[in-house]
């Protein structure tokens, strides 16, 4: 499968608490190039899924793998995927902070090490870079130099810009930042509804996207009737 001309990186979660597999389930869900194949609670179960993927020839590209499973230890998967040859990468998550397991996570293969708790924009900028390294190796011939991989492996560790969630469109983005940037002072998503002609959904949609990528302040609105909402400023200088 191909998203705008690349393939979709497909996506495995690991993670026992449902609440935090539920978010990164549907972070992945507003992530283009990404496909979500499924959950996994216990360690066990994320390396029977890989192994049955790659057995099967659709095999799971990335694995978001928590590090405290009821089972064993995310890095003990890891290792373990890596000993049986499944050539899937690995993003640790955590809240475990401690240098030891840093250290062991690289050892493990790990190529990415995101801590516990964290924003939808620090995940996607994770996973952006993830891309643009798998990208560039992807480009390459069977035999790389060394400036192609070290070029590649740079990515993976350079902010990026927030990718875009599927579904936004530069002919409604560029109306919402120009009617942003026009008004002195902050903006619900219902009042994006009439002058530019969106739902309160669509235009809620778009506010997220360019707060999350720090365009955009966002802060609850105080008292006003009905059900609370936030409230969104253009950045200055932006």
């Amino acid at each position: 499968m191909v998203d705008g001309g690349l393939a979709v990186i497909r996506v495995l979660v690991v993670e026992d608490e449902p609440l935090a597999a539920e978010a990164h389930a549907a972070y992945i869900g507003r992530l283009a190039g990404f496909e979500l194949v499924g959950t996994a609670s216990t360690g066990q179960d994320a390396f029977r899924r890989v192994a049955a993927a790659a057995s099967a020839g659709n095999p799971i590209d990335l694995v978001l793998m928590d590090m405290n499973l009821p089972d064993s230890h995310g890095l003990d998967v890891s290792r373990r995927i890596r000993s049986a040859g499944l050539a899937t990468d690995i993003i640790a998550i955590t809240a475990v902070r401690d240098l030891d397991n840093v250290r062991g996570a690289i050892a493990a293969g790990v190529v990415q090490y995101l801590i516990k708790p964290f924003t939808y924009s620090t995940f996607a900028a994770k996973l952006s870079s993830y891309r643009n390294f798998r990208t560039k190796l992807d480009a390459q011939a069977s035999v790389v130099t060394q400036s192609a991989v070290d070029h590649a492996f740079a990515s993976l560790r350079a902010p990026t810009d927030i990718p875009r969630p599927k579904g936004l469109a530069d002919s409604t983005l560029s109306p919402v930042v120009s009617f942003l940037q026009a008004q002195a002072a902050p903006v619900s998503a219902s009042e994006l509804v009439e002058p530019l002609g969106l739902s309160r959904v669509t235009a809620r949609r778009y506010l997220e996207y360019l707060a999350d990528s720090g365009l955009v302040l966002r802060a609850p609105r105080y008292g006003t009737p009905g059900r609370p909402e936030n409230e969104y400023r253009w950045t200055s200088g932006r």
